[in-house]
Protein backbone atom coordinates (compact mmCIF):
# COMPACT_ATOMS: atom_id res chain seq x y z
CA UNK A 1 0.00 0.00 0.00
CA UNK A 2 1.19 3.49 -1.33
CA UNK A 3 1.35 6.19 1.47
CA UNK A 4 -1.22 8.47 0.20
CA UNK A 5 -2.53 12.00 1.58
CA UNK A 6 -4.86 14.23 0.07
CA UNK A 7 -4.09 16.21 -2.26
CA UNK A 8 -1.69 13.95 -3.55
CA UNK A 9 -1.67 12.65 -7.18
CA UNK A 10 -1.52 8.94 -8.23
CA UNK A 11 -1.38 7.22 -11.71
CA UNK A 12 -4.53 5.06 -12.17
CA UNK A 13 -3.66 1.63 -14.51
CA UNK A 14 -5.18 1.56 -17.55
CA UNK A 15 -8.39 -1.70 -18.17
CA UNK A 16 -10.81 -1.85 -21.05
CA UNK A 17 -13.13 0.42 -20.19
CA UNK A 18 -10.03 3.29 -19.81
CA UNK A 19 -6.68 4.58 -20.28
CA UNK A 20 -4.04 5.26 -17.76
CA UNK A 21 -4.86 8.06 -16.46
CA UNK A 22 -3.63 10.69 -13.06
CA UNK A 23 -6.37 10.59 -10.43
CA UNK A 24 -6.29 13.55 -7.66
CA UNK A 25 -6.94 12.16 -3.47
CA UNK A 26 -9.18 13.85 -1.94
CA UNK A 27 -9.58 10.99 0.73
CA UNK A 28 -8.35 7.91 1.55
CA UNK A 29 -10.19 4.89 2.85
CA UNK A 30 -8.95 1.54 3.87
CA UNK A 31 -9.86 -0.25 0.60
CA UNK A 32 -9.84 2.77 -1.74
CA UNK A 33 -9.18 6.21 -2.13
CA UNK A 34 -11.76 8.95 -3.01
CA UNK A 35 -11.11 12.02 -6.10
CA UNK A 36 -11.13 13.28 -9.23
CA UNK A 37 -9.61 12.01 -12.57
CA UNK A 38 -7.46 14.96 -14.21
CA UNK A 39 -6.88 13.33 -17.46
CA UNK A 40 -8.15 11.44 -20.40
CA UNK A 41 -11.80 10.65 -21.18
CA UNK A 42 -12.85 10.62 -17.44
CA UNK A 43 -11.53 14.05 -16.51
CA UNK A 44 -13.35 15.75 -13.99
CA UNK A 45 -15.37 12.73 -13.04
CA UNK A 46 -15.30 11.42 -9.28
CA UNK A 47 -14.63 8.13 -8.45
CA UNK A 48 -13.10 5.49 -5.81
CA UNK A 49 -10.86 3.49 -7.28
CA UNK A 50 -9.36 0.31 -5.43
CA UNK A 51 -5.57 0.06 -3.88
CA UNK A 52 -5.33 -2.23 -7.01
CA UNK A 53 -6.02 0.41 -9.61
CA UNK A 54 -2.83 2.78 -8.29
CA UNK A 55 0.27 2.16 -9.95
CA UNK A 56 2.17 4.72 -8.13
CA UNK A 57 2.45 8.55 -7.13
CA UNK A 58 2.54 10.94 -9.59
CA UNK A 59 6.01 12.65 -10.15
Amino acid sequence: MIDLQEGDVVVIRASEDWPEHLFEVDEVFEDCVSGYSLTGPLSGVYGEPGWELILRKAP
